[in-house]
């Protein structure tokens, strides 16, 4: 029963291997298209490029046309004897066009400059979604890549579990070897079913975390090439990377731009103490039936000087300024969580590049050690677990090398994405790296 049922979880996890695999750069051009976070921030982009012409709009004039129509009726009633009653019937149409030209309001002005800060923080906002969106990708990509590696593993330990099994049971039959191996033999090879039931159902989790992103089925994925070398951060040295952080990195720009806005945002509440002054002009019309029609037009200026407003303005103020300090310490804050950003990345690009090498070493000489107590256990110096342990050693040295190559590139970019520098072609070095 579960040998059927493991062939059918393979059969569908491994489906698509036979494919053309898709690179890393192909799977970041479907995401482009298809990732829903990503298209939310292209709309947020597009309704935030806005904001300036709807700040600009509240100093340019103003101009509408209005009127009304108005009728009226009546009698009067003469108490003369020689008068006669007569009617009071009346009707009144008037129109005019107006304008009006803001010549001195500075609330409007500073909500103009705030609207430009604005639109500025929506776009930090999108850089900082694309560069996410990289990462994010090459997340999940790999993700999927070290499922298929431990699947892999899991699935080559199994072989070897398996003939190594069969072996105990011929050589206790002969009686060359005691019910204890075949035991420790049956005991290793369940452990492993139990592992790749595991490992299967991990490769589907990340192949949907990755169908999420790119919006359609993950298909076959270009796998990392054989004893691939993965490069340095360049520059070398920390500092230069904590600085770029510090100055460049998006959420930080996004932090500036917001204590800006605090800072015209104290100075538009303080104009409410402030005198304002408009242009206005007006042409209209005016037909009634007793006096026929009068043209009329207007120009002149009107002004007005705030003299008590209950304390609102005031207040206003020091709420201001209180927000103000609030983005000032959100700038801080942000800044401090990037730079350490920044330094985990860099100090897990140069431990990884580390671990990779001393892994490295260590495939190696578990092979050599596999080899080794294959020939012992042959000759009669070895016991069968000794066999199982060099296996097992083999392969999660394996595992832990495949899963350090990986986390290395990924700090890599996760380093630029710190600095702010991140990119999209960052990606065509990492994809180099693989192999259809």
């Amino acid at each position: 029963m579960q040998k059927p049922l493991i062939a059918l979880l393979i059969s569908s996890a491994l489906l698509t291997m036979n494919a053309q695999a898709a690179d890393l750069i192909q799977v970041y051009q479907q995401a482009l298209a298809n990732d829903a976070t990503f298209a939310g921030a292209r709309a947020a982009l597009a309704a935030g490029q806005e904001r300036t012409t709807q700040g600009r709009s509240q100093l340019l004039p103003v101009i509408g046309l209005g009127g009304s129509s108005t009728k009226s009726s009546g009698d009067f009633d003469s108490k003369s004897a020689f008068a006669t009653d007569r009617s009071l019937d009346s009707s009144n149409n008037r129109y005019a066009l107006q304008l009006t030209q803001p010549l001195f309001r500075w609330d409007r002005w500073e909500s103009y400059q705030q609207s430009k800060l604005s639109q500025a923080t929506t776009e930090a906002a999108f850089a900082q979604a694309q560069q996410d969106l990289i990462t994010r990708v090459a997340q999940a990509y790999f993700d999927v890549l070290t499922a298929q590696d431990n699947l892999a593993s899991i699935q080559a330990q199994k072989s070897a579990t398996t003939e190594q099994l069969a072996s105990a049971k011929r050589n206790f039959e002969v009686g060359t070897q005691t019910i204890t191996d075949t035991h420790e033999a049956q005991a290793a090879y369940d452990l492993v079913v139990a592992q790749e039931y595991a490992a299967i159902n991990d490769l589907e989790v990340r192949r949907s975390a990755l169908q999420q992103i790119i919006g359609q089925p993950a298909g076959a994925l270009a796998t990392l090439r054989p004893g691939v070398k993965i490069a340095s951060p360049e520059p070398a040295a920390i500092e230069p990377w904590i600085a770029s952080a510090e100055e460049s990195n998006y959420s930080v720009v996004g932090a500036r731009l917001n204590l800006e806005i605090a800072k015209r945002e104290i100075s538009r509440q303080r104009a409410g103490h402030l005198p304002t002054l408009d242009l206005t002009a007006s042409k209209g019309r005016d037909s009634t039936t007793a006096s026929g029609i009068n043209k009329v037009g207007q120009i002149g200026v009107t002004w007005t000087v705030p003299i008590f407003s209950g304390y609102y303005v005031t207040s206003k103020v020091r709420e201001s300024i209180a927000l103000e300090d609030k983005a000032r310490n959100d700038l801080e804050a942000t800044r401090r969580a990037v730079s350490q950003g920044a330094r985990t990345a860099y100090l897990g690009v140069n431990s990884g590049l580390a671990q990779v090498r001393a892994l490295e070493a260590a495939e190696v000489s578990s092979k050599s050690a596999l080899d080794s107590n294959k020939l012992g256990y042959q000759v009669g110096v070895r016991i069968n677990i000794d066999v199982l342990n060099a296996q097992r050693q083999l392969y999660s040295t394996q595992r832990d090398l495949s899963r350090a190559r990986y986390e290395t590139i990924m700090n890599g970019l996760r380093l630029k994405a710190a600095a702010g520098t991140l990119k999209e072609a960052d990606l065509q070095p990492i994809n180099e790296l693989l192999v259809r």
